[in-house]
This record gives structure tokens, C-alpha cells and sequence, in this order.
């Protein structure tokens, strides 16, 4: 690989950012194709499949190869509950970097969350210097909204690919008539999972863990639900 190449995969891999690799391997010659410029690209389509995945693979009939590089996911959990402490172990065999954010220090304690950074802070004090992005999932369960609410905004403001907020349909419709007096646009505001979780009955703490890590990642893949293939 060219230096250069080198140097600016490097760049993007430090900086969160997801790029591709092609090379051609017929005359060994490579190229950087970033997301915002897949859409110009001939194979478009496979390029878009292989970024969704996160996978590396052959495009173009196998005259070349495609090196995907996308940053690990990064979890934040704002409000250190009984799910957060199901849903951190869970979130590591999983890869994801996660992150305990909750002010509350009696619940913000690392010996409740081994292995995880645990910031016990109000969360418009601490995001800012977090460096949220579009590899990043905000999962809101304090059911406090001077928790909660900075929280999503921040995400929204982040392009966050995942806002999940836990609450009852009640407790969601008063969160949304908070969030549309401080000016946050309809369009953000539906981009907002909740309740949290995919619906599958889930009880217990551990339970909803498992179906919020599998809405996160059904909304990193892209994929539809086989409900909603079939509607």
C-alpha cells in the first residue's frame, strides 16, 4: 500500500470515520472512497452493502476487492439502572465501547459496572467532550428528564444512528412535548426509539437489554424487521 494511502486511511480510522479500500486486482492499483462518495460510484450498491455490514469482500463481478473499515460502535448509557447493568456485559461480547453517564453517584459506581468507564456527571457537562457520531448508540434510561432530554439532544445534534429512550407511551408523548418547546424538528423527534427495545415481551432487566441490543443492531444494519417485510 502507497504511504499516502496509508497515512489517510490511518486519518479516518482516528478520526471515526468509515472509508473503503478498493483495490484492483488486476493492476494492483488502489483508491479511498469515503461514504459521502459512494453515490458516484459504478458499483454503488455493492460498495452501500458492504459499508451496512461493515464487511470486507469482492465487488465488480471479482476484479476488486473492497477493505471496510467502520469504527466499533460506541454505547452510551445515561442512567446507571438495573438494565444498564445487564446491558453493559452484554454490549461488550458484542464489541461495543460502552460508557455509563449518570450524576447520580449512588448508582454512577464503578463496582457496579466492572470493565466499563463510568462518569458520574450530568450529561451536557460531559457529551460535548465525548466526540458523538454517526457510529455512536444513546440509550436514555434514567426516566429522568433533566437526564434524559440533554442527552437526546445531544445525540440528535450528533446524528447518533441510535436514540432509544425507555418510558411507556405516555411517558414518551410528554418527553416529545419537552422536546418540541425547545425547537428539536419533528423529523429528529421520529428518529427517537420508544419505548426502547424490540417488542418482544422482554420482563426482566436482563430481558430488555437483550431486546434493545438487538434494536441497535437492526438500526446499525439497516435491516427491516420481517414484520415490516411483510406489511
Amino acid at each position: 500500500m502507497r504511504s499516502d494511502l496509508l497515512a489517510a486511511l490511518n486519518a479516518e480510522r482516528a478520526a471515526r470515520r468509515a472509508t473503503i479500500l478498493l483495490t484492483y486486482l488486476a493492476s494492483g492499483a488502489q483508491r479511498l472512497v469515503r461514504p459521502a462518495e459512494i453515490s458516484r460510484e459504478p458499483l454503488r450498491e455493492e460498495l452501500e452493502n458492504l459499508l451496512r455490514l461493515g464487511r470486507s469482500g469482492l465487488v465488480g463481478g471479482g476484479s476488486l476487492f473492497a477493505l471496510v473499515q467502520v469504527p466499533p460502535i460506541r454505547l452510551l448509557i445515561l442512567g446507571a439502572a438495573h438494565i444498564a447493568q445487564a446491558l453493559a456485559p452484554m454490549a461488550h461480547f458484542l464489541g461495543f465501547n460502552s460508557v455509563i453517564i449518570d450524576p447520580r453517584s449512588a448508582f454512577a459506581a464503578p463496582e457496579r459496572f466492572p470493565g466499563c468507564e463510568v462518569i458520574a456527571e450530568w450529561p451536557q457537562d460531559v457529551l460535548p467532550g465525548l466526540g458523538l457520531d454517526p457510529y455512536t448508540a444513546m440509550v436514555l434510561l434514567a426516566h429522568e428528564p433533566r437526564i434524559d432530554d440533554p442527552g437526546i439532544s445531544a445525540a440528535l445534534g450528533a446524528q447518533c444512528f441510535y436514540i432509544g429512550a425507555l418510558g411507556s407511551r405516555k411517558t414518551h408523548a410528554k418527553r416529545l412535548e419537552r422536546l418540541r418547546a425547545a425547537g428539536i424538528a419533528e423529523s429528529d423527534l421520529a428518529r427517537i426509539h420508544a419505548p426502547i427495545g424490540l417488542d418482544i415481551g422482554a420482563a426482566s432487566p436482563a430481558e430488555i437489554a437483550v431486546s434493545i441490543l438487538a434494536e441497535i443492531i437492526a438500526a446499525r444494519r439497516r435491516k427491516p424487521l420481517r414484520a415490516e417485510q411483510a406489511a
